[in-house]
């Protein structure tokens, strides 16, 4: 199973993601933000709280994503030869 080794905040809805097979992308959180257990990311100041959370992401009050669903919609950035 792969999973996120790093995430940062980009946006106010989207994070930057590196997989642990070296892919890395930018994720958008936006589509998620409309259900109940996710609303609190709206709020742009604990959005940006988001931490690696098992093999996925998360944030402090339990919401969380999981690295199968972060690998199949993130928007890979070119991969740069070493």
């Amino acid at each position: 199973m792969n999973k996120v080794i790093a995430v940062r905040p980009e946006s106010a809805d989207r994070v930057v993601v590196e997989m642990a097979d070296g892919r890395r992308g930018v994720f958008d959180v936006r589509p998620y933000m409309g259900s109940d257990f996710f609303k609190e990311l709206e709020n742009e100041g604990y959005f940006r709280q988001v931490r690696l959370f098992y093999s996925g992401i998360g944030w402090p009050n339990g919401q969380d994503l999981g690295p199968d669903t972060i690998a199949a919609e993130m928007v890979e950035y070119e991969k740069i030869p070493d």
